[in-house]
């Protein structure tokens, strides 16, 4: 079974940096997209970031030029570079893929269990 695994939350102050990580596993033939949503209580969950197989990325508005994502195919595992960080970043934040685990399989969408990112003021 597929399993997506968060990691690097945490505390940080505000102009402070972090770096998510997210791994996923099991029997995967191919990933299509992975990014990062986040929702924050109250809020509903949004896209905070994406990035296709072929490197193509996409950001919400709120965190263009702060927020860099990437991929390591090699290791299925995707990261979310956090710069310039602002209290209303704060949320917990999903990782999310779009994959398939057969060559003849349509894509399916998974989720990580999410982890919490906390930015003081």
């Amino acid at each position: 079974q597929v399993q997506l695994v968060e990691s690097g939350g945490g505390l940080v102050q505000a102009g402070g940096s972090l770096r998510l990580s997210c791994a996923a596993s099991g029997s995967i033939f191919r990933i299509d997209f992975m990014g990062w949503y986040r929702q924050a209580p109250g809020k509903q969950r949004e896209l905070v970031a994406r990035i296709s197989s072929g490197g193509t990325t996409n950001y919400a508005d709120s965190v263009k030029g702060r927020f860099t994502i990437s991929r390591d195919n090699a290791k299925n595992t995707v990261y979310l570079q956090m710069n310039s960080l602002k209290p209303e970043d704060t949320a917990v934040y999903y990782c999310n893929a779009d994959l398939s685990t057969g060559r003849f399989r349509g894509a399916i969408n998974y989720w990580g269990q999410g982890t919490q990112v906390t930015v003081s003021s």
